[in-house]
Order: structure tokens, then C-alpha cells, then sequence
């Protein structure tokens, strides 16, 4: 009888030998890009995300080592319910991975919440709230392009300091809009400025002559639009034709993307101020790889910021996965693998992910030219001021993320 359960005790051991390297050795992995496919976000990534996903899928040099990586695609129509019901099926069903990309702050808090309920990854560029490397970051979670921190520390610094000491907000009402005002009042604040006052508009909105007369009426010196994609481009328009900056007030698109840019026209973009973290005209790896993509993209585009985010991220997290051997379908353990390879690309060049899940990278202050001085298609940008990367992320000291106090 003892030899017996020898036996089989020794078989056991043999077979939990064997399933160690079939896990170890498990090369395939889902990721699903969740984001805004037909409505105002859908330039800055949508379908345009999904490409450069792809092409960092392809440039990783994994399929041609037996990987196998499947690229899913969602609308979460800026809808956190709607995203999270896609991400679950996906989770739960499909077996993804990874979620990427998440342009709307309100989806990707919620989806982030699920991810690590579910201990997957949340590969975030397109959400800019700071909150989900603050209050709200996740072991399974990383922001690699930008935040609302970024954004403010860039435009609304270098704009309050440059003399726009009075602000009024015309501000998207949900968590994004709400941080990226909140942010930037703190800077404006702290640079000798004062919030004069504004006001919040709903998502996806066609019509802002109510708030636009608000913000004349205020006399503030910078209306500060808190808001992104399709509603900026409204803004911006709408702004024009009721004479906002000719009548000598600033617009401060704290949030603007080469996409807007391109739908508003130089004529009517010109001399804008924002922060971005990449250009596609930058340098010669910029350029080299953004003519490739603009060959992937479904309307012959450049990349948006978030979207270049999107090739790089992908690419840092496949190098993980590749580190890690295999996948081990733990998201928490991939990301701390992502945190500890140095991140290093064409794009952004290297910089860490820090232990809040936030990458630091060099920030740019960008004015937009002027017609005449545009040289050749998608020329639009003039570079103002280079942000440091430890000046463009929130730092480590004041950062509320649970992550910190372990």
C-alpha cells in the first residue's frame, strides 16, 4: 500500500514537472483595443489605433518565434457601461489579455477597476485623467502618453505665465474634463492666476454659443477649453465666428491633436498653444515610421498623439511578455515586468515606468503656424518649449496612489 502511494506520489511530482514549462511556454495573447470607433473621438484613435497596434504586433519580431497575437476591436461609444460589458465578454470569454487605447476618462477608470478585478492589463494611452496613476492606479495598470497633470503643467503654466492670469473653463462634463479643469486650476493658482469662473457642457455637443457667451462675458484673459476631439474643434470653431480671440481673449486648447488641427484648418487654428508629447515631424524616426503608418490608416492620416502611444505601449508590453517567456496570464506579473525592462522606442525614445504605472517622457509646448508657414502636408506645428519628463508627470512625493504606500 505505501509503495503504491509512493507511485503515485512520485507520478504527481512528475506531471507538475511536466505543466510548469506547457505554462511557461504558452505563446499566445489577446489584445483588445477598446475605444471610440464612430463618434468625436474617432480620429484621435478609433480605427487608427487599431492600426498602429497591428503594426507593433508585426515589428515586435514575435509571430516569426512561434507567437501567436490576435488584435480585437471595440466602440465603447463613451460609455462606461458599454466599455465594461465589452471588456468582460472579452476577458471572460474571448480570453483577452490586454485592453488598449481607452480615450474617455469615464470608461477607462471603470474599466481599469475590472481589469484588476479580473487581473488583467490595462494598456491605457487615449484616457487622460491623472487619477488613473493617482487615487485610482492599479498594479494593472500603465498610462504611457499623457495625463491631465501634463497638460496643465505645459499649457496652462506657460499661457498664465506669459501673462493670461485670468481663466474661465468651458469644460466636458465627465472625469475628464472635471480633471483636466481641476489641474490646471492648481497650476494657474500656484503661477499668480485666478479662475474667474466657467462652465460645463455635455459630452459630444454641437452647439456652444450659450457657454461661448459666458466665457466673453467673463473678460477673462484665457478661456480655457477642458475638453477634446470633436467638442474642441466645435469650440474652436464657434469661438472664431463670435469673435472671442479677436476680441483679445486666448482660447487655451489644453487639449488638442494633430487630427483636430487637420479638420480645423491652419486659418483657423493658427496660433494655438498646447502640450503634446510626440509630433510626427519631430525627427527622422518620427517621420520614417509615421509615413509608414499614415499607409496603415483608414483615411491616409498622421498619428495622433495617442496613437503613436498605442505602438509604443504594445511594443513595451509584448517585450514583457517575451521576457517573461511565455504568458503567464497574470496581468499584475506581466506589468511588473513592464515597469522593470527600461522602456526604449523610435517614438519616445527611453524613459521608466514608474512604480505608479505612469511613463515618463518629455512634454512638448506647441503653438500652431500659420498658414504661409506651412511647408508641405500635415507641416502644422512649431515647437515653443521642451518640458522635462519629471516636470510633465506628477511626482512620485505628492502622488496619492495606493500603489506608494505599500
Amino acid at each position: 500500500m505505501r509503495t503504491t502511494i509512493t507511485r503515485h506520489t512520485a507520478v504527481l511530482i512528475a506531471l507538475a514537472g511536466l505543466a510548469t514549462p506547457a505554462v511557461a511556454q504558452d505563446k499566445t495573447v489577446k489584445i483588445g483595443v477598446l475605444n471610440d470607433m464612430s463618434s468625436l473621438y474617432a480620429d484621435i484613435g478609433g480605427p487608427n489605433s487599431v492600426a498602429a497596434i497591428k503594426m507593433a504586433v508585426q515589428d515586435s519580431g514575435m509571430l516569426s518565434k512561434g507567437w501567436k497575437i490576435d488584435v480585437l476591436s471595440g466602440d465603447h461609444q463613451n460609455k462606461p457601461d458599454v466599455g465594461v460589458n465589452i471588456a468582460r465578454q472579452w476577458i471572460d470569454a474571448d480570453k483577452v489579455d490586454a485592453i488598449a487605447d481607452t480615450p474617455n476618462s469615464g470608461v477607462a477608470l471603470a474599466v481599469s477597476n475590472l481589469v484588476k478585478e479580473k487581473n488583467a492589463v490595462l494598456l491605457n494611452s487615449g484616457a487622460a485623467t491623472a487619477d488613473l496613476t493617482g487615487k485610482a492606479c492599479t498594479p494593472n495598470t500603465v498610462s504611457f502618453t499623457y495625463d491631465t497633470y501634463m497638460l496643465a503643467n505645459g499649457t496652462g503654466k506657460a499661457l498664465t505665465k506669459a501673462g493670461g492670469d485670468t481663466w474661465f473653463f468651458l469644460t466636458a462634463d465627465y472625469a475628464f474634463g472635471h480633471a483636466l479643469e481641476r489641474d490646471t486650476t492648481a497650476v494657474v493658482t500656484a503661477n499668480g492666476g485666478k479662475v474667474l469662473g466657467g462652465v460645463k457642457h455635455p459630452i459630444n455637443t454641437s452647439d456652444f454659443s450659450s457657454f461661448l457667451l459666458q466665457a466673453q462675458a467673463s473678460k477673462a484673459k484665457v478661456v480655457g477649453l477642458a475638453n477634446a476631439g470633436g467638442d474642441t474643434t466645435n469650440s474652436i470653431k464657434q469661438a472664431s465666428e463670435f469673435g472671442i480671440v479677436s476680441g483679445g481673449q486666448k482660447l487655451a486648447a489644453l487639449l488638442l491633436f494633430i487630427t483636430d488641427v487637420h479638420s480645423l484648418g491652419l486659418k483657423t487654428a493658427q496660433g494655438l498653444s498646447f502640450t503634446e508629447s510626440f509630433y510626427w515631424d519631430m525627427n527622422d524616426q518620427t517621420r520614417a515610421w509615421s509615413k509608414r503608418f499614415a499607409k496603415e490608416s483608414p483615411k491616409g492620416m498622421m498619428p495622433s498623439m495617442t496613437v503613436a502611444g498605442n505602438y509604443a505601449m504594445v511594443l513595451h508590453y509584448l517585450k514583457a511578455m517575451e521576457a517573461l517567456g511565455g504568458n503567464p496570464h497574470d496581468g499584475a506579473k506581466v506589468v511588473a515586468k513592464m515597469k522593470e525592462l527600461p522602456t526604449d522606442d523610435l517614438l519616445f525614445g527611453k524613459g521608466p515606468l514608474r512604480a505608479d504605472g505612469r511613463r515618463l517622457i518629455p512634454a512638448y509646448l506647441f503653438e500652431v503656424k500659420k498658414p504661409e508657414e506651412s511647408k508641405y502636408p500635415w507641416d502644422y506645428y512649431k515647437l515653443v518649449a521642451t518640458i522635462a519628463p519629471d516636470d510633465a508627470a506628477k511626482p512620485l512625493e505628492s502622488s496619492d496612489c495606493p500603489l506608494l504606500k505599500k
